[in-house]
């Protein structure tokens, strides 16, 4: 795991789930194995048919010389013909953003987790807190009652 974006599961309610390649230049991979990137204003949307992550903020490599990266430069994600099209057709519906959830190693190659979510209202959220809070009590209660204690 190299980066994850927690805010993103508060503020949306996640729909669907996509894993995107990631199109990177070599210093950029580089920032990344060092374990530096940061989700927290991150989105995609998709251009003229090709998906496009935006606001990923990779800072500098460090010991880059002038062929550095730009930190917060539009990336591609790579993905599907077919998975392309099912999210051009859902984000015309409206009120639905493609959001990245996390950021991670596999076989070698940066992938991106990414959410076809909608935005949650204030009151959503905060029924969110309380359904997770009467859980936690739910589960205290059901751990003293293993233990014998009242």
């Amino acid at each position: 795991m190299i980066a994850s974006n927690r805010r993103a599961r508060h503020d949306y309610a996640v729909l669907d789930t996509y894993e995107a390649g990631i199109a990177l230049v070599g210093t950029e991979v580089k920032s990344l194995r060092a374990g530096r990137a940061s989700l927290v204003d991150a989105f995609a949307t998709v251009d003229d048919g090709e998906v496009w992550l935006r606001n990923l903020h990779i800072p500098e490599y460090e010991h880059g010389t002038w062929t550095n990266h730009e930190s917060r430069r539009k990336r591609k994600l790579l993905l599907h013909r077919g998975e392309i099209e099912k999210l051009i057709g859902k984000t015309k519906e409206g009120g639905l953003s493609l959001v990245p959830l996390s950021m991670y190693f596999k076989d070698g190659k940066v992938k991106v987790e990414l959410a076809l979510a909608k935005g949650k209202k204030a009151y959503d959220k905060r029924q969110d807190l309380a359904k997770r809070d009467a859980q936690r009590e739910i589960s205290r209660a059901v751990g003293r009652a293993l233990k014998g204690r009242r």
